[in-house]
């Protein structure tokens, strides 16, 4: 009979992953863990202690610390494939999954599907005459060296990439191999495996390539497999049913989708919801029940693509987000940076970047350029981001596979403010208080059109004490609202007491804070 060894690949939600892996080891399975060195050492040693008395679950010797499109997603996979290997000889299959994934069939169906033939599961399409790379770049992943993550230094990752395009700084793929591409979720057989790791011990040129490749984690094993397997012995598809929106981020399920994945031709499903409580019970109960019939419809990629088509109401696969103002989600934590002067805004998100994990934007719903990355088109006016804007700012969670985020808003937004700070998240709001000299308020007089380049010096004079008034009015309204998780820094307040502030608000060390709080010419104009 099909023993699994699961590679568990993980970075948040501690009690779920410890379900996860006591569920799936009580079947007879085995867990090999990989938790993102990048994750909350807290949530890892809850991890460790829970599982330390598990015989069928074993952790990489090597944590890797992972970014979306880089090698490192390859070499904690290779890490915790390594573990499994070692740790279970009686594995017979090795099953990619990640936190968000749930059994949508028992253990007793799955054993008996990889029994059934004798074959390994992995998605591998031709990269360069197949159409599975809808946009972006195609070639550029290959030809030219990928050594910064796109998404976090994202400067740094396309001058790169212009220097060496502008001075023909090309490189050839290994003649002896056929980059395919697919998804990053497979099964494969023990024997495939080994071969696998043989190949990579052998072959440490292959592996330099795809190192500096751009998202490796859909080419590498799907370059390797049928490199060190026959064809006839693949099935090109994945066994974990996933489906991804015309904005390229893959649809959640919630609770009223459990009938639907049960008839789908796969074992798994991602991504399951996390407030989809009653769904993962049920999930979580059904891999352990026996004698279970499931008739399989493989209904849903069509009913999907035919209702985002047509446009609907109800959840039957959950909103498109430009349909609902939901809740920002109950475990994230939305970071509100309030500044009338938005270059002092930026400079904090700066060192925000510099100094911390935790992503931030700047004035994502007043500027065009405000450190946004690609998000599939809705990001791409700012009358797109204000009429999907709690959309918007669950796809940068997504996005950034974090849940912190800091964005920079005007004071005299009030409303939207208001509206954020009441969401379900855990809000906060950080004032930046501001000192207005005339020079600031004759430029922001121009700057929103109270006057012109012909407008008489006399009249600028005038209306400078009432436009004082009216921004000084608009922190006192914020003040007054009395918001919880208020904050404040200000210049005329010494480093220290700011830093105490941004402590607070960011939930950063001190020794963070005070470096934020330090940011040289922080407050000058």
């Amino acid at each position: 009979m099909a023993r699994i060894a699961f590679i568990l690949l993980c970075h948040k939600d501690p009690k779920g992953v410890i379900a996860q892996a006591k569920r799936l080891t009580a079947s007879g399975d085995y867990v090999s863990i990989h938790f993102d060195g990048r994750a909350n050492p807290r949530d890892f040693d809850l991890i460790r202690t829970a599982l330390a008395g598990n015989p069928s679950v074993v952790f990489v010797r090597r944590r890797w610390k992972c970014g979306w499109g880089e090698w490192s997603l390859v070499g904690a996979t290779l890490e915790a494939v390594r573990s499994a290997v070692e740790a279970f000889p009686q594995a017979t299959h090795f099953y990619m999954l990640s936190g968000d994934c749930m059994p949508i069939k028992s253990a007793e169906y799955a054993h008996a599907f990889l029994d059934a033939e004798d074959c390994d599961y992995i998605e591998s399409f031709d990269f360069f005459e197949s159409d599975w790379i809808k946009t972006g770049f195609k070639e550029e992943r290959l030809i030219y060296r990928h050594w910064f993550n796109e998404r976090t230094r994202k400067w740094l990752f396309y001058t790169s990439y212009d220097l060496q395009k502008r001075f023909g700084l090309t490189r050839r793929i290994p003649a002896d191999i056929q980059v395919m591409i697919g998804s990053q979720w497979w099964c494969l057989r023990r024997q495939t495996v080994e071969k696998v790791l043989e190949f990579c011990a052998t072959r440490p040129d292959v592996l330099r390539f795809f190192a500096t490749t751009w998202i490796p984690d859909e080419t590498f094993f799907q370059t390797i497999v049928p490199h060190v397997v026959p064809r006839k012995e693949i099935r090109t598809r994945t066994l974990t049913y996933l489906v991804f929106t015309d904005y390229g981020m893959p649809v959640t399920f919630y609770n009223d989708h459990y009938d639907l994945l049960m008839g789908q031709n796969y074992l798994f499903a991602r991504k399951i919801s996390p407030e989809a409580i009653r769904l993962r019970e049920r999930l979580g109960a059904l891999w352990a029940a026996s004698g279970v019939h499931f008739p399989i419809s493989n209904e849903a990629t069509g009913l999907f693509r035919f209702l985002t088509g047509q446009g609907r109401v109800g959840r039957r696969f959950g909103q498109r987000f430009w349909e609902t103002e939901g809740s920002l989600g109950r475990a994230n934590s939305l970071l509100l940076v309030v500044s009338k002067k938005w270059h002092v805004a930026k400079r904090l998100t700066a060192a925000i970047r510099r100094h911390s994990t935790i992503p931030a934007v700047d004035f994502l719903f007043n500027e065009q350029q405000a450190h946004l990355p690609d998000l599939g088109g809705v990001e791409t006016t700012l009358e797109k981001r204000d009429r999907h804007r709690r959309a918007l700012i669950r796809l940068l969670f997504e996005h950034f596979q974090s849940n912190q985020l800091v964005i920079c808003l005007d004071p005299s937004a009030l409303h939207l403010i208001q509206d954020l700070m009441s969401d379900k998240a855990d809000t906060r709001l950080l004032l930046v208080d501001s000192q207005f000299d005339d020079d600031y308020l004759r430029g922001h007089i121009a700057r929103v059109g109270l006057a012109g380049a012909q407008t008489a010096p006399e009249v600028v004079e005038r209306l400078l004490p009432t436009v004082r008034a009216d921004l000084e009015h608009e922190a006192e309204r914020l003040r007054d609202m009395d918001f919880p998780g208020f904050q404040a820094i200000a210049p005329w307040r010494a480093t220290e007491e700011n830093a105490a502030q941004l402590a607070r608000f960011l939930d950063v060390l001190p020794d963070t804070a005070l470096k934020l709080a330090a940011t040289e010419h922080l407050f000058s104009d």
